[in-house]
Parts: structure tokens; C-alpha cells; sequence
């Protein structure tokens, strides 16, 4: 900032100086009118009102990482059973990118078989029996269609409306949106199961350029949940908070200063991670939970596990977080070895998600809080009907695949046991009801009582939104 100083003749001064430069200037007026309406509100997470009435007060999305083969799991396709082992028609691979297939691939039926679940009548596979008891319970969605065929550019493109790093993710804006009604405890958690992160990483979760306040809080599942919230060695909880008090004034004079928003979130950090070394213990304390709660889940409280995030994600909903993700990895079934798949690695995954997935629907359900709860579960895209085969491999295993994938929800808002959507005969496109990433998420916004056209935020020069310039709520979807 240019400064000009005492005593300099008036009439010499830059337009910069006299905006910028003087206590009575424009510029400082200005900037005092901005720091007053960013201090009128003390806690930038206090609980806003949404845009309309909402369907939803809180969600939890379970994210199969790698993109889960829905022709085997959710989407069966007899045609493809009878094709089995067949070249690959030339029409689907006119002007197709694939990751590694190569050449003309073979067709590939499903090793499994498929039957009607519940009155609504869904085929799902038969490595589902968990979730085949709670079908008229979910709502099922054939027809997602996504603009990336890699898993991080797919992954971003799901969680922030864009395939490149730097914008806010779902759970940020929904925070940005909706506040939260739990100040002890993070408004957005992040679990993670499987062995690793996501390919995207971090930023699937972060803040982008909205303040850092809002990017998620991944919660651990072995050894402290949060790392540092402890006291330090010497320090009691008294002197602690003595100490917090004493930042957050420093800080809050910084504020007044520069106005920097990252200053409120380092003052909200401070001061939250005070509160969660109470709050923090008692909400991942899995032993106070039942004997047949925890056999229900599948979960060992020593455990780390999909199962135990299940229900650590139950218990924090109803302790009032806003948005817990789960994230599971190893669902990319390229059979180049039984680690990855369709016949040893897609059942032991299936295994590790469909009992827990299916109890967190039943517990919310039956905790009454299934009706102003959003549970979404799926990928960030599809497997190709064909047959990888990279290098030769003698292994079953499926591409990825943007042009259509599966998905279910369940919950508040939502019609239980609706079947939306319907892909060609080979699964290889969507042919009714297509359902753009960006409809998923403007849907999503919806159910919480936020029109995605009107929730933004302004950088560098104009308005950003989840959905960008494009999306629509799939109101066919709704109760």
C-alpha cells in the first residue's frame, strides 16, 4: 500500500495516495465499512438461515474409491451375459479415450448373479445381501454421468465442480452455506479407510478459496483422533485456556488491522480445538456403544475400518456435524492381479462396505434421524462393459468409465425405492434420465435448502459456484 507523508502538499498526491494513502481517504472509509460488517458476526460458523425450507440438516457421503463396476454390482445387463467373451462393437470405441485398453477389447459379463431386492424390486447383486434388505429404503440411480475418465481429475470434478485443485469442495460450501450447530466439534469431518487417501488427496476436502474455516477435519482412526489437541507437556487445561484468550485477542487486533478473513479462521481454530479436547474423546468413543450396535456395524472398536467410520459418522451426525465424508479406497478393479480384480478383490470389498453401509441406514432410521439426514454412496465414475486384459492379463477387470455409473441415496427428501435412470443394453451409455455430476450436486445443495445458483462466492472478478455455470436439480428424485 502507498503511503503519503505528513505534511505532503495535497495537490502532489497520486489518485492511489488519496485513496489508499490518508485516514480520511475514500480508501480507508471504505475499508472501515468492510472490517465493520466482517466484525458484526463474532463466529463466522453460526448457523445461517438456507436459501428455502430444507429437506436436509446434515449428509453423509460414503465415496467407494476407484469407481465401483456397476454392471456387477447395481446395473445387471443380460445382453452383456450373452455377449460374454465377444469383440467389442467399433461404434463404442469410435472416437473413445480409454485409460489402458487398447486394440479391440472383448465384452465382459458379470460372474455374478442378480435378483429382484424388495417391493421395489431392484436387481442387485448377490454380493450385496446387506444392502438388498434395505432396498426400498434407497434410491437408486443408474444414469451418472461424469466429464473425467482418471481418478483425481473425476474426483475433483465430483467434490468441486472442477478437475483442476483449487476450488472449495462440496462439504466447504455446504459450511459456507448453513453454518453449523455444533461449535465443540468440527462442521465438516473427513474418514478415511482402505490404506490411503483418495487420489485427489487433501484438496477433495479442503477449502479453496473460501476461507480455511470450512475445509474438513479428517478425524484419524488410530491413535488420537486429531493430532495436537492435547495440552503440551506442563501446560494444565486452566493455563491452556488463559493462553487461547490471550492469542485470540492478539489476533483480533490483527483483524481490525488488516482484515484478513484468515485470521478469524485462525482465531475459530484455536478456540475450537480447546473445546474438542472435550468434546473430541467422547464422540469417537466407540466402547459406549452397545454389543449388538457394534455386531449390527460389523465394527471393532480397536479396529480402523469402513465399519467403525460408519459408525463414527452416525455418532457425530447426531452430535450435530454437518458433513461427514467417508472415504474408502481400493475399488479400482482393472484385473491386472487378484488385488484389484473382479473375482478376490470386488468381493472382499464388497464385504468391507455392505454390511456397515447398510446398518447406518437402518441406525439412522431408527434413531429418527434417517428423515433429515442425506446418506449418498458410490464413485467418481464407471467400469467399461468390456474386458481390460492390459498386457495380456488373464485377470477379470473393467476400465474406467465416464459415460455412466451407479450410484444410491437415501433419506431426507428423497423417494425410497425409485429406480431413476436406465444405460443401453450393454451399460455403456445412458439412454434415459441422465444425471450430470453437476444435477448430483445441485440436488444435493437442494436437499439442504441451498439453490446452487445463488450460493457463491466472488474471487478473482466474478462469482464461483459448486455447480459453475451449469446444473439442475433432479426433482424427479424428490418426495
Amino acid at each position: 500500500m502507498t503511503t503519503t507523508p505528513s505534511g505532503a502538499d495535497p495537490a502532489a498526491w497520486s489518485r492511489r495516495q488519496f485513496l489508499l494513502g490518508t485516514a480520511g481517504g475514500l480508501g480507508a472509509i471504505a475499508l472501515r465499512c468492510l472490517l465493520d460488517e466482517r466484525t458484526t458476526t463474532n463466529d463466522p460458523l453460526a448457523p445461517k438461515p438456507p436459501h428455502f425450507e430444507p429437506r436436509a440438516r446434515r449428509v453423509i457421503y460414503l465415496h467407494l474409491s476407484g469407481g465401483p463396476p456397476q454392471q456387477d454390482l447395481f446395473d445387471p445387463k443380460p445382453t452383456l451375459q450373452k455377449l460374454n467373451g465377444q469383440a467389442c462393437p467399433g461404434s463404442f470405441l469410435e472416437k473413445e479415450r480409454f485409460a489402458f485398453i487398447r486394440g479391440v477389447p472383448k465384452l465382459l459379463g458379470s460372474p455374478y448373479r442378480f435378483a429382484p431386492r424388495g417391493q421395489c424390486g431392484v436387481e442387485l447383486s448377490d454380493l450385496l445381501p446387506h444392502t438388498a434388505r434395505i432396498a426400498d429404503r434407497l434410491t437408486w440411480i443408474r444414469s451418472v454421468v461424469t466429464d473425467q475418465f482418471n481418478h483425481a481429475p473425476a474426483e475433483l470434478f465430483l467434490y468441486t465442480g472442477s478437475p483442476r485443485f483449487g476450488r472449495p469442495c462440496l462439504g466447504s460450501w455446504s459450511i459456507y452455506g448453513l453454518g453449523t450447530e455444533n461449535r465443540d466439534l468440527p462442521a465438516f469431518v473427513v474418514l478415511t479407510s482402505g490404506g490411503r487417501n483418495p487420489s485427489s488427496g487433501k484438496s477433495l476436502w479442503g477449502s479453496g478459496f473460501l476461507p480455511s474455516l470450512y475445509q474438513g477435519c479428517q478425524v484419524r482412526t488410530e491413535g488420537d483422533p486429531i493430532l495436537h489437541v492435547e495440552n503440551p507437556a506442563g501446560t494444565d487445561r486452566e493455563l491452556r485456556g488463559h493462553e487461547i484468550e490471550a492469542i485470540a485477542k492478539l489476533n483480533r487486533r490483527r483483524f481490525e488491522a488488516v482484515g484478513d478473513p484468515e485470521i478469524q479462521t485462525r482465531i475459530a481454530q484455536f478456540e475450537l480445538a480447546f473445546r474438542m479436547q472435550m468434546t473430541v474423546p467422547e464422540a469417537t468413543d466407540l466402547g459406549a456403544e452397545s454389543a449388538s450396535t457394534l455386531a449390527a456395524y460389523g465394527a471393532d472398536p480397536k479396529q480402523p475400518s469402513f465399519a467403525r467410520n460408519c459408525l463414527l459418522a452416525r455418532r457425530l451426525v447426531e452430535r450435530g456435524v454437518r458433513f461427514v465424508q467417508l472415504y474408502d479406497h481400493g475399488w479400482d478393479i482393472h484385473g491386472t492381479s487378484p488385488g484389484d480384480d473382479l473375482m478376490t478383490q470386488l468381493p472382499r470389498k464388497c464385504k468391507d462396505i455392505d454390511q456397515p453401509a447398510s446398518a447406518l441406514v437402518s441406525d439412522l432410521a431408527e434413531r429418527g434421524l434417517l428423515h433429515d439426514t442425506l446418506v449418498v454412496c458410490g464413485g467418481e465414475f464407471g467400469r467399461t462393459p468390456m474386458n481390460e486384459a492390459r498386457d495380456g492379463s488373464k485377470f477379470l477387470g473393467r476400465d474406467h468409465h465416464p459415460h455412466a455409473f451407479s450410484l444410491w441415496m437415501a433419506g431426507a427428501g428423497l423417494k425410497p425405492g425409485l429406480i431413476h435412470g436406465e444405460t443401453d443394453e450393454l451399460g455403456y451409455r445412458v439412454v434415459q434420465d441422465p444425471v450430470h455430476v453437476h444435477d448430483l450436486q445441485a440436488t444435493i445443495l437442494h436437499l439442504l435448502g441451498l439453490d446452487h445458483e445463488r450460493l457463491t462466492t466472488r474471487y478473482q472478478g466474478r462469482e464461483f459456484r459448486l455447480t459453475d455455470v451449469h446444473g439442475k436439480v433432479v426433482r424427479a428424485l424428490l418426495a
